[in-house]
Formats: structure tokens, sequence, C-alpha cells
């Protein structure tokens, strides 16, 4: 008989003023810290999808056609314009204007014009906003989408997800609050700090899953360690946490026995959640899913089921936008990859009724340079912070609507300007939460995921 062997459960559970088992938890993991929304704007959201295109995707490729940039291609940039402007890799003064090298279309009965690169996505456009002002503070990609997550370019900030669990919490005891799923090309790392929790408590933090091999690390019991047997030695971890939190009240310790709870949990809910052959045929071909594969297309349809069993924030990073060089062939394929898989998550939850009560989100860090980066076939497009395109549909915003405009080259964000603060606290609005009030004190101070900015976007919302 091994150490955790010998405390019975019983003996556990009547062992301490704690009792655990009696608890349920609540009283111990600080649900007292929870935000309160009375008072807030009436929510229209349960959830949110992100589907982060890390790197930064092409605006004036995709969603913000240019004609007097085609028509100008080749031409130096006025000087005004790129005055006083640095950029990450372009190292002309003047670099060449460079129209897009695909054709844009009308869709939907809006009429929204959008690129040959986003057939499908073009057929769902009546349910979509597209803000085609966004604008950012930093134009390096680490900074940048650290801001667009966070709300600021240093490290140690909360994320957007863990902000929301904090907020409003999970809707389901047995998966996490936050949910990260990745795919794409390996050119650009994604940092933990991303969808980390910050200074707030580290039950917030974004889990990350995975579509091939274990569903999620490290939660599946070691061979020869039985359920019952992991369940004593669970126990007996959060006794022993219990005790230390009577003596010292420190909420790391509240934050530590909710994880490993929830990781125990999660070994029952987890498998039957990722198991995506159950899925009938027609939906996974709607998809373009594919068994066992770490593809786009997989997290979308695993972001659907975990919408379905109540996560509260579910974020896709799918890599390999930076398109410095090869934009042509770069672009074709990750367009090519994500496309179908978007339309399908927009139609499937539409046709679930879910959409109504489903935030999601597409775009990346920051758009790309309407100037080329080299020449030639070979050429590119260099990080552009200044002005690009996001989209929204569901939960709260108005679909086949158009927001914002960027200037005719597609380098200032000029009309209805969306800063990054703008687009969280309209995220928060979404979801019935006052971005001024979502606060937590850390160090002398309250801190919001806004800071002191942000203004919700209402020309947006239904």
């Amino acid at each position: 008989m091994n150490w955790a062997q010998e405390i019975t459960r019983r003996k556990l559970l009547t062992a301490s003023p704690f009792s655990i088992g009696s608890l349920g938890l609540e009283s111990l993991l600080g649900s007292n810290e929870k935000f309160s929304l009375i008072g807030g704007p009436a929510p229209k959201a349960k959830r949110v999808i992100y589907l982060f295109m890390s790197g930064g995707p092409s605006h004036v490729d995709t969603f913000d056609p240019k004609p007097l940039l085609n028509k100008r291609d080749g031409e130096k940039v006025p000087a005004e314009i790129v005055r006083n402007h640095e950029f990450a890799m372009i190292k002309e003064s003047q670099p060449l204007l460079k129209g897009s090298d695909w054709k844009f279309y009308k869709k939907g009965n809006s009429g929204i014009e959008v690129s040959e690169l986003f057939p499908e996505v073009g057929e769902v456009i009546d349910d979509i906003t597209v803000i085609r002002s966004v604008y950012s503070d930093t134009f390096n990609h680490d900074p940048a989408v650290m801001f667009m997550n966070t709300g600021s370019v240093r490290f140690g900030r909360p994320s957007l997800g863990a902000w929301l669990s904090y907020g409003i919490g999970s809707e389901n005891k047995d998966l996490p609050a936050f949910v990260v799923l990745a795919s794409g090309k390996n050119r650009q790392p994604l940092l933990d700090s991303y969808w980390g929790s910050g200074f707030l408590p580290a039950e917030h933090q974004g889990v990350q899953f995975r579509t091939k091999g274990d569903p999620v690390l490290f939660v599946k019991n070691p061979d020869g360690v039985s359920r019952e047997e992991r369940r004593r030695q669970v126990d007996l971890i959060n006794w022993m946490n219990a005790k230390r939190f009577d003596a010292v009240s420190d909420p790391e310790i509240n934050a530590r026995i909710s994880q490993y709870e929830l990781a125990f949990r999660m070994q029952m809910s987890v498998p039957e959640l990722t198991d995506l052959s159950s899925e009938p045929e027609y939906i996974k071909n709607s998809y373009g899913s594919e068994p066992n594969a770490v593809s786009f297309a997989n997290n979308c349809l695993l972001a659907r089921r975990l919408a379905e069993r109540g996560v509260r924030f579910i974020q896709l990073y799918d890599k390999g936008w930076d398109s410095h060089g090869q934009i042509v062939s770069d672009h074709t394929e990750r367009c090519k990859s994500v496309d179908k898989p978007i339309a399908a998550l927009l139609k499937d939850l539409k046709q679930r009724g879910m959409l109504d009560d489903t935030l999601v989100i597409w775009g990346g860090e920051f758009g790309r340079t309407p100037m080329s980066q080299g020449s030639g076939k070979g050429y590119g497009r260099d990080h552009h912070p200044h002005g690009f395109s996001m989209w929204m549909a569901g939960g709260g915003i108005r679909g086949g609507h158009v927001h914002g405009a960027t200037d005719d080259f597609g380098y200032f964000a000029a009309h209805n300007r969306v800063h990054v603060h703008d687009l969280n606290a309209t995220i928060l609005h979404c979801l019935g939460i006052e971005h001024e009030r979502l606060t937590f004190h850390h160090q002398g101070r309250d801190f919001k995921l806004t800071d002191e900015f942000g203004k919700v976007v209402k020309d947006i919302l239904s």
C-alpha cells in the first residue's frame, strides 16, 4: 500500500474542517470573487469563438478592396503617407504600392465585397459585420499579439479569455472556461502568455487542447494508476492545500485546488468531447475534417462541440500568415485551409440555434502593408498596424454590415476608427459586461482589460 492509499476517502473528508467533498469547493475556490453583472448591459452572447490568424492576414487582399491601390500598382507610395513611419522589414523610405492579385466580388444580399480567397465565407457574409478600420499600437508580432489579447504589450497581464473566465465563469464544471486550439505552419511561436491569466488566479488561464494524440497533456492517468487511486491522491493533495490555505489565505492555493479538481473531472469529460468520430459524416465533410489531423478544420469542429458544452471562450490560433515573401502562394494556401471550416462553423452554429448567442470573431494582430516587400513574383507585404480588417458575427452583432474604412490606399484607418481597446470593450459588452467595471486590484491599483481607454462600437450591435 502506498502513501495515498493509507488515507481513505471518508477519513480524508472528515479529517479537516474544510471537508472538501461537502463544500463542493464553492467557498474554497473563491466564488465570492466573481464579478457581478448586475447593472451591466443585457448579454446577447454566452460564449466566444475567436479565430485568430497569427502572423497578420493582408486586409487589402481579403476584406478591404482598394481600386485606387490597384490602379497605382508599382508607383511609389506618396511620401506624406509614410513620413516618420517605420516598418518591421521594409528598408525603402518610399516603397512601391502593390495592388491585390485577387479579385473582389459582391456577396450576399448585403453586397459586401469579399476577396475570391474567401468564397465560402462570402456565402455567409450576411451574418457578418466586417470592420475595415481596426488599428493597433505596435507592429511586431509578440507585442502585437499580446496587445490584441491582453490590452498591453507587456508580459504579465491577463488575456481576454482569462478576464471572461474571471468575470462570468464557466457553464460546465467538468471543462475549463477557456480553451485554446492551434493549427497551421510553425513560423511564429505561440507564447503561453497569449492565453495566460497574468495576475488573475491561475484557474482562469487558457487550457490547450489538441486534435491529435492526447487531447490534453498530463490529464490521463499513468499506467497502473486507477481512477479510484487518482481520486484518493487528489483528495489528499486538496486536503493539504486546504490546510495551507487556512494558515496563509493565499488565493493561489484556491486556484491550485480548483485546477486539480478540474483535471480530475476532465479525465471523464475530455475523451468524449474530443472524439470527432461521433459526428455525422456530412458534418465532418462540411468542415473538411480529417481523422486525427492537426488542422484548422478539426479545431473548428471541436470549437463547436466545446461551445455546445458550455465552454465560455474558445480561441483558435492558425499560424503561417506572416507573408513577408511569397504572399500569393502563402495566402492562397492559408485561406484555402480556413475558408471552408469557418463557413461551416457559422452555418452549423446557425442551424443549431447557437449563432444568436455565440460571438464569432476573425482577425490577426495586424494587417499587411499596401506596399510590397521585395519585388517580382515572390513579393510579400510587411506588418501593418495602422489600419486593417477584422470581422464579427453572431451574438449581439449586426449581419451584412460594413463598419469603418481605411483610406484609398488601405494605409490608415480613416473613418469610424476602431482601436484594439474599442474592440475588446465591444466583445465584453456583447457578453453583458461593462468594460469599465471589470477590474482586478493588483499592486495597489485596479486593472482593466481596456486600461483607461476603449469605447463600445455601438454601430455594429444588433
